[in-house]
């Protein structure tokens, strides 16, 4: 990775909107983990580090808090990166036209670094929602599996952006 990179992200304001409103909930998860810690989509983000589960228990009891924080911190950058230029014009009536439009964001590269683990934590928390393990768990009926590879495919272009390869 090109560590002094601008990657330019190109969206429409519907997608903006779309991720806006995942990024939210992902936030709002968060904000609920330490009484959800029973949850698997939490469990997933906070992996054991030991196959030892005392020295598993005790190394999540150290950095399970900073983890969560960082994570926390990430969602607030990329909303804080779409609240204005993905935001409707004042005088805007939200037709086709409008939510089609394309925005570009510029993400300096501390803002793309969160950009990259926000993306793949909202993965993370949607694979284990939809109990997707490998490659074939896929069902092209449920509209799930859409936000699921749109994230896929927004993530890779992220990655391939601000890497070296040009």
């Amino acid at each position: 990775m090109n560590a002094g990179r601008i990657v330019v992200l190109e969206l429409t304001r519907m997608e903006a909107a779309h991720l806006s409103g995942l990024v939210t909930q992902f936030a709002e998860l968060l904000e609920d983990a330490e009484s959800r810690s029973g949850d698997p989509a939490i469990a997933r983000l906070v992996p054991d580090a030991y196959a030892d589960a005392e020295a598993a228990a005790d190394f999540r009891d150290l950095t399970e808090r900073d983890l969560l924080d960082r994570r926390r911190e990430d969602a607030g950058v990329v909303l804080s990166s779409l609240s204005g230029p993905a935001a409707l014009p004042e005088d805007a009536e939200p037709d086709d036209d409008v939510l089609m439009e394309l925005i570009e964001l510029r993400l300096e590269p501390d803002a793309l670094q969160s950009w990259l683990r926000c993306l793949a934590a909202i993965r993370l928390v949607l694979a284990t929602r939809l109990d997707i393990r490998t490659e074939d768990d896929h069902d092209v009926e449920d509209p799930r599996f859409g936000v699921y590879e749109w994230l896929g495919y927004r993530l890779d272009g992220l990655v391939h952006a601000a890497s070296d390869d040009d």
